[in-house]
This record gives C-alpha cells, structure tokens and sequence, in this order.
C-alpha cells in the first residue's frame, strides 16, 4: 500500500515538474518573442530615421556655399595707362597666365610689340553673362591704350570689362570653395580615372562591397583596431555628407546602412555627381578647395570640360590624400600618384597607349596657394551691414550669394599702402607722434568715391584691422574744421545764382578781429597765424583759410542757410546753428564729407553713397535688387551747377596757390580741387580733394583726441598725394564749365584788365564791368586801334 502511495506521489511530482518546465519553455520563449519583435522594431525605426536623413540632405540644400563678395570689374578703355592701372597684376590676381604666343584659350594673356591680347574668361553678372572673346590692346608708345579691338570679328570696341575680383566672403565655421558642376560637365577621362582609383565595381554594387568589406576586416582584426576601410564611392559621400572622420565600427556599421539608403533612392548618375561636388582637394589659404569644378579651376585655371588626360589623372591621384599628393605639397609625389593612375587607366583598358604615353609627358607644375584674407576688411564689414537686413544670418553665410560690389580692387591696395607709408612717416619725423602700445598709434583713415554716382571705390577705416576694426571711415565723428568753409561759399554763391546778393570771387569781405555773443557769452574766433589781412576777396579768404572773414560772412548769409547748405549736400550729422559751425564746430565722418564734396565734383548733383551694384544667387539669378539701387537712381539735384563750378574754381586756387599748394610741390599736376582742414588743439588734421572722377578723404588723428602737432597740409596732404598719384588712371582732363558762367581776366581789384588780368569766373549777370584802361591810355587806344 505504502508502495503504491509513494508510486502515485512521485508520478503527481514528475508532472508537476513536467508542467512547470513547459511554463518555464513558455515564458522564455514569449520573453524573446517580444524582444525580437522590439529589436526589429526598433531597427525598423532607425533606418526609418536614417532614411529621412538621407532624403533631407540629399533633396534639400547640400552644401552650405560660402557668399562671396566680389569687387567691381574693372572697365578698359582708350586712355588709360596700362602700367598705372596695374593691368598685369590685376590679371595675375584673376588667376590668369601669359603665354608666349597670341591667345587662344580662356585665362591666357599675351604681351608682344603691337600689343596686349586678354582671352577673359565667361562670367555671370547680375544683369547679363558675358561671353568670353579675346581683345587687343593697341598701345600707344606711352603704354596707354589707343584703340580695343575685338579679335573675334576685329571690330573696334569703346570699352572692354576685366571681371571683378573676390574680395571677402561670408562662410560658417569653414569657408568651404565650391563651384558646382553637372556630371556631363566632366570629361570621360576624370571619371573613369576615379572609379578605376577608389571604387571599381561602383555600378555593379549597391552601396557596399563586401569582399572589400571582407578585406579591411582581415587587416583591421590583425592589427587590433581600424586602420583600413572598404569604403565605396558611395560609402565616401555617406562619410563626407552625413558623418565625420571618427573610425570606429558604429560609425561604420551606419555608414554601409545610410550607403544601401542612398542607393535604394537614387541612382548612380545622381550619387556621382553628388560625390564629383563634395571631394575635398586641399587648402588655399582659408579656403578649403571642394569639388570638381573648385579642384580644376585651383590647380589648372580651367573649367573641368577643358582638362587634359593627365590633369584629369592627377585631380583623380589628389583624392586619396591631399595633404599628400597634392602638387602644393609636394610635385614629385603628385607626378608618381598622377602617373599611378595613368598605369592603372592603361592596364584596365581605359586609355590607349599613345594617350598614355603623352599624358605622362605633361609637365606639373607647383601650385603656390594664394592666402586670401578679405582684401578691404573695414568695407566688408560695411557690406555685412548692409546686407544684413535683406537676408538671414543663413542665407548670408551659406546660401552661396554672390554679391557685387562698387570696390576697386587696385585702388583699395593703393589706398591701404598710401596711408599706411604715410602713418609712418609721420611717426618718423615727429617722435611727439610716437605711440608704444598699438592701440595707441596715430590712426588715419582714407575713402575715395566716384561723384558720378556715389559708388565707394576704396575704404581704409583704420590703420590695421588685426588691432582695431572700428570704421572710422563711416563711425569716427571728428571736427572737420576749415573743411567745412566751402559750404559756406557754396551758400553765397548759390544765393548770387538764384537772384540773391551779387556774391563774386571778387567780392570783399573784411579779416579783421570779430567778436559774437553765443548763449549769453563772447565768441571772438581768430586765425590760425593770428593776424589779420584786413579787407579781402573771397578767393583770398578760401585759399588762405581766413577764420574771422568766413565768419563775416555766415553772418551776412545766416546760420539756418548754412546748415541747409550742407544738409543738402550730404551732411547728416546733427548741425548746431551757431556761429562756429562755419569753422567747423560740429562732428562729421569722413564719408559725409566724402559725400558733400562729391557734390561739389558732381556740379551740385548729390548721389548718396553706393556699396552695391547687384547680388545674384548660385544659379546666376538675380536676387531682391530692392536697397541697392544705383546712385543714379537716387541722385537729385541740390544747389546750381553754377554755385557749385565757382566753389571748385575757388578751392583749384587752393591747391595752385594756397594752404593746398603742397600738392603741386609733391607732384601731382592734374586738374583739381581741395582743401586743407586743422582743428584746435591739432588734433585732427584732413585734406579732401578731386579730379572730375575721383574724390578723396584723408583724416589722420588719435583715437583718444589727443593733442598731436597735426595740420592738414603737412599731415594728410601729403597721403591724399601719394594715392591720388597712383589712383588717377585715366587722362588728365579739365573740370566742364557751364553756360551759365564766364571766365574774364581781372586784376586784383576785380578790374576787367585783358593784358595783366587773371582769368577768373563769374556766374553771368555777376561779372565786373570796369575796364582797367583809363584816361590818356584809353584815348589813345581809340585814336590808333
């Protein structure tokens, strides 16, 4: 019995156990059910994830372009000198080459006996394209250009455009140069040279090489960690596009994932193409040389249409590793690496014999990088500014605009150089100008604008931008002192245009001590020499910058027309109407005075400054022209052209004979027109002066408005000198006299005397009627003439 019980227990306990094994089996096997069902879940949703950002890079913008800012194109025409206007190095700095032989290609120039030819190359404008064709510069024995003509159809041209230079850029962490390029833009050779070097099977596989794959893993595992890759084309562009340069088995295992995405969605053309736009080819400078099209036009300054074999060969070699093969690294391994891939070309098939052997042939020459730093700091700056408010920070730094811009690059490195000589030699003669902290130094500060049409031609706001950025160009509010008598004269004689008091060169005002009441106290202004000359002409008191007769006669004209004056000139800043302001009492920046003055140059027409001439994005079109309309647009007429002639024949006297007179003695003997300007204490010292094309500003002082032995004639004249020598390209010529002015010769007394006189102008109805024959001499001139 006891038998049995235990028999039938221990059966009841097996089944029990039994029972409770499959329980166990049961659980185990839901438990990895579920997990399986989350991993592949959660598979799916990562490779959801990846795919989406695979479609949004690769559908969306890919590459973040860099915005250039470009300087004006430079115009030719009949007249000008080519070795004053640089032509040479403005060509060598567009990357263009000279040839021993008459131009045929696109980036080629050409000197010989006859001539100068220039074969430019396409380039896109806001408004148009320009189609390359080659010209010839017939010169004249003083290297100055008599006649354009166009070698396509030999036709005589009135001008020829040098396209403008990159002068600046906007860019995010990187400036990374690319020029985007279509796959049929390449030639054959450059892509069978790539895939035969880094991806043989790129059309046979999808997305992955797994022998290559396979491979890398074999050497990787020997040597204890990743120092090989089986990477495909398309597993390149995953890295570049998507990934960094981290090599570890993660970023890989997500690196063949998104590469098998890709490949799923596009094709191999698309993928290609994507890879041709994203290889890295090396520095220059700051920039880093991306793509084909960017590669080809660094290395060879070409188009990659217009690669030979051998130069397609070597951008091909160049991929591996730049730092290494590239010709500006090291020629002889760039010519090894090129002729690799020449012998493997051959033996794949790719190439024939011949073109293999004459590839080889093609000399390789070491490209020295050019360290392109923003050629005009202070005035891209000014570009930023302006630009600000039409595009997103983004767009600016990453949307690859092209914006052009009003700058001469050749004036904008005379400028720099002429200011710069000049600070120094100031510092050299004058040990109380001798700063020991930079920050400290003397500063200056130079802009030049076309009065044509207030486009900024050059802009130096500061002696180094690396010390101090601040623009004192368009932000330094200084005194302008005696720069500001002009607008005085300008306001009589407008009122003689108009009708109003008779005001003549020749009219006399009367330098001797005067004394006002300003707020409830006496003013009595003195001049600079302190003594007095008595009565005197208007001319006289502007070229010799007479302080107590200018104030005579802001007096006679009253303050509320002065300050109208030089408001609709081009003054901004706030204008006290008080006695001083005729001498300069209220704080101006050097580009309003820039402004006013090219007014004056302009007969009276104000145009307001112009940094812009156009902005087109990276397909070529052109882009929100609104805020940079041309200063044609915006110039209006503001005084007489009348008033204005007279006020420019007047400062001509001070540069022939008067405070300026130190510009004919340094050498500069074009027309022009200028005047000096000291403000108390010498703390700041200006000279602003034109040509019928060019006005220029020079300020030299101390940031801290120190006391500094500063005066306009010896401290910025001669700066204003040494770049206007330089800076005036074409030929000389006479400022235009309207029909509403006469030119009679006087004496000193303003007496018509046709044998003695002076020649002066007269706005007409205002010109002396006195005739210095007299008496006996007269009768007897009407007795025997």
């Amino acid at each position: 019995m006891l038998g049995m019980v235990y028999s039938c227990s221990m059966k009841y306990i097996k089944k029990i156990r039994h029972r409770r094994r499959r329980g166990r089996a049961s659980t185990a096997l839901r438990f990895f059910s579920v997990m399986l069902v989350l991993i592949l879940g959660a598979s799916s949703l990562y490779l959801f994830y990846l795919d989406g950002v695979v479609v949004k890079k690769f559908e969306g913008q890919r590459w973040a372009l860099p915005s250039k800012i470009y300087s004006a194109p430079f115009t030719l025409s009949p007249g000008l000198d080519i070795q004053q206007i640089g032509l040479v190095s403005r060509l060598r700095r567009l990357a263009y080459h000279p040839v021993a032989h008459p131009v045929r290609n696109p980036g080629e120039f050409y000197q010989s006996k006859i001539g100068f030819e220039i074969y430019p190359h396409d380039f896109e404008y806001p408004d148009y394209a320009e189609t390359a064709s080659p010209v010839r510069l017939s010169l004249s024995d003083e290297n100055r250009i008599n006649r354009i003509i166009d070698l396509s159809d030999l036709s005589d041209r009135d001008q020829f455009l040098i396209e403008p230079e990159v002068i600046g850029g906007f860019y995010e962490a990187e400036w990374e140069e690319r020029n985007l390029i279509q796959l049929s833009d390449l030639p054959q050779s450059f892509v069978e040279a790539v895939i035969v070097m880094e991806d043989r099977r790129f059309f046979d596989h999808f997305g992955v090489n797994l022998k290559s794959i396979a491979r890398a893993a074999w050497v990787n595992l020997q040597a204890g960690k990743v120092v090989q890759g089986g990477s495909t084309l398309t597993q390149q562009l995953v890295k570049n596009f998507f990934l960094g340069n981290e090599r570890t088995l993660k970023r890989k295992a997500r690196e063949a994932l998104m590469a098998l995405l890709l490949e799923r969605r596009y094709s191999k053309e698309e993928i290609l193409e994507a890879y041709f736009n994203e290889i890295y080819f090396g520095q220059n400078g700051i920039m880093g040389i991306y793509g084909v099209g960017q590669g080809a036009w660094f290395y060879f300054e070409k188009s990659p249409k217009d690669l030979t074999l051998g130069e397609a060969a070597l951008l091909a070699g160049i991929i591996r590793s730049p730092n290494i093969f590239s010709p500006v690294q090291d020629v002889f391994k760039a010519v090894r690496r090129r002729n690799l891939v020449l012998e493997v070309m051959f033996a794949e098939g790719k190439i024939a014999l011949e073109a293999y052997i004459s590839a080889r042939e093609e000399k390789v020459i070491a490209k020295v990088p050019k360290q392109r730093l923003n050629t005009a700091p202070y005035f891209t700056d000014e570009i930023r500014r302006q630009v600000a408010g039409l595009y997103p920070p983004r767009v600016l730094n990453a949307g690859g605009l092209q914006i052009f811009t009003t700058l001469d690059a050749e004036l904008q490195r005379i400028a720099e150089k002429s200011l710069r000589k000049g600070l120094e030699g100031l510092e050299s003669k004058d040990s109380r100008l001798r700063r020991s902290r930079p920050e400290d130094q003397l500063q200056g500060a130079l802009v030049a604008i076309d009065p044509k049409n207030g486009a900024i031609l050059a802009m130096v706001g500061g002696r180094d931008y690396r010390i101090s950025q601040f623009n004192r160009v368009t932000d330094a509010r200084r005194q302008p002192g005696s720069l500001f008598k002009p607008i005085v004269y300008l306001a009589a004689f407008e009122e003689a245009a108009t009708g109003g008091s008779p005001y003549t060169p020749m009219s006399e005002i009367d330098d001797a001590p005067v004394t006002l009441s300003v707020g409830g106290k006496a003013w009595s202004p003195e001049n600079y020499d302190h003594s007095y000359m008595g009565s005197i002409t208007l001319r006289a008191a502007l070229e010799r910058s007479r302080n107590t007769a200018v104030v005579r006669l802001s007096q006679e004209l009253g303050i509320d027309l002065l300050v109208k004056t030089a408001r609709d000139i081009g003054i901004r800043s706030p204008l006290k109407p008080i006695p001083s302001l005729a001498l300069g009492s209220v704080e101006v920046t050097p580009l309003e005075m820039a402004i006013a003055y090219g007014t004056l140059a302009n007969g009276g027409v104000y145009s307001p400054e112009r940094y812009l001439s156009g902005i087109i994005d990276p397909s070529g079109l052109p882009v929100d022209r609104e805020g940079h309309e041309s200063g044609e647009a915006l110039s209006r007429r503001v005084v007489t052209e009348e008033a204005a002639f007279m006020v420019t024949h007047l400062m001509q006297g001070v540069i022939n004979a008067g405070t300026g007179s130190g510009v004919r003695r340094l050498g500069f003997d074009r027309p022009a027109a200028g005047k000096t300007g000291t403000t108390s204490n010498l703390r700041d010292a200006w000279f602003i002066g034109y040509t019928p094309d060019l006005v220029t500003v020079v300020w030299v002082g101390f940031d801290r408005n120190q006391r500094g032995a500063l005066t306009g004639a010896s401290s910025a004249l001669p700066i204003w000198t040494r770049f206007m020598k330089l800076a005036s390209f074409s030929e000389p010529h006479d400022f235009s006299v309207p029909g509403g002015i006469v030119l009679k010769k006087v004496n000193q007394k303003g007496v018509l005397c046709e044998k003695d006189g002076v020649e002066e102008a007269f706005i007409v109805g205002t010109e002396p009627t006195q005739s210095c024959d007299k008496g006996i001499l007269k009768w007897f001139k009407k007795l025997f003439f």
